[in-house]
């Protein structure tokens, strides 16, 4: 019995390690089936009838094309990771392959194109782009030298600042961070009131706007500040009732009685987050409040979703933007809010990704 228990773990594991190794298919597919519009051709305006490969490259090829075979092959795989439900027709023909058709599952849902033009379709795009697919196969190099970042050593330069110079990489990047940060600020609308009475709010790296614009049609009365680089607010559409305001936020953040910042502190090391958290401290008055929305990372290591959500997103900051940059526990953030001089801290699970953490002055 004992024999037949090792051979069948034995075989578990080498079965599991075969997945592993061949698991670049599953992102890669994933982004084939965005740059191929595979999503928004099945949804049709929530239609969502299966079809099959030859009738989804209709619609996304009209004027003919396409291997409709290889494009079933990428559906059959995504199917097993849950962004497709596979429809076989048997016709009790032995002879013949069963007709596979292809309807989006709530995960495929997410990458349809919405009434605002937003879905998680460009997070995927932009985060296989050739600058940062470059830097994956030196990951091993932030353990041997954690001073620069595999992005850095891979392109020569921090990627923000080769997003700069590449309008077309920044765009893909604000639309991505839109697709993200919609549906997250709809949750905590719903469901955080900790910005009843604010009446001067900064977002600190506020991008495009989208956070404040948002946070605004809620609470009309409230003053937003949007603060970023000046070469990022030089480019923000304008939003009625936000004022833009170019700067360093590890100089200083201009004065409020709340502050709100969305996936920042993950991308500066524990330094100088203090020194982003002290300027927050300085910025605000007696009973002011930094809200950051931040990945926080549980204290198992366990094999759920959302666990392998926060870990894999770690090892992505990692790689992409800062190798010392990082995701934190709770318990990491609360002491980085004492250090800063925040006496008071709550943290909010509203969103399965990001929670919501309240640092009180």
């Amino acid at each position: 019995m004992g024999d037949v228990q090792t051979a069948e773990s034995s075989n578990k594991a080498r079965l599991a390690i075969m997945e592993l190794a061949n698991m670049i298919s599953v992102p890669m597919s994933l982004n084939a089936i965005v740059r191929l519009n595979v999503p928004d051709a099945i949804w049709q305006g929530g239609a969502n009838t299966p079809l099959s490969a030859v009738q989804i490259l209709s619609r996304v090829l009209p004027y003919g094309g396409g291997d409709p075979e290889n494009l079933q092959r990428i559906l059959r795989m995504l199917t097993s990771y849950g962004v497709f439900d596979e429809h076989l027709n048997c016709s009790g023909d032995d002879s013949h392959s069963p007709e596979r058709k292809y309807s989006l599952t709530d995960i495929g849902k997410t990458l349809v194109t919405d009434a605002e033009g937003l879905s998680y379709a460009p997070y995927v795009l932009q985060h296989h782009q050739d600058a940062l697919m470059r830097a994956w196969p030196l990951v091993h190099e932030a353990v041997l030298n954690p001073t620069s970042e595999p992005f850095v050593k891979a392109n020569g330069e921090g990627a923000y600042s080769y997003y700069g110079k590449k309008p077309e990489m920044n765009g893909l990047m604000q639309k991505a961070m839109s697709g993200v940060s919609v549906p997250f600020m709809r949750a905590i609308l719903d469901g955080y009131d900790g910005l009843k009475g604010v009446k001067r709010l900064v977002d600190v790296g506020g991008s495009a706007g989208d956070c404040l614009r948002m946070i605004l049609q809620k609470y009309p009365h409230v003053e937003g500040i949007n603060f970023d680089l000046p070469e990022v607010v030089a480019k923000a559409p304008s939003i009625p009732g936000v004022t833009y305001v170019g700067g360093d936020m590890l100089e200083s953040i201009p004065v409020a009685d709340a502050i709100f910042m969305k996936w920042v502190l993950t991308t500066w090391t524990d330094d100088e987050c203090k020194a982003i958290m002290e300027n927050c401290y300085k910025a605000l008055p007696v009973g002011g409040k930094l809200i950051a929305c931040e990945p926080v990372l549980p204290k198992e290591s366990d094999d759920s979703h959302r666990t392998r959500a926060l870990l894999e997103g770690d090892i992505f900051v990692m790689t992409i933007y800062r190798a010392k940059g990082k995701h934190r526990t709770q318990d990491e953030f609360k002491q980085l809010g004492l250090s800063a001089g925040f006496p008071h801290f709550r943290a909010f699970y509203i969103d399965y990704f990001y929670t919501v953490l309240e640092f009180q002055k």
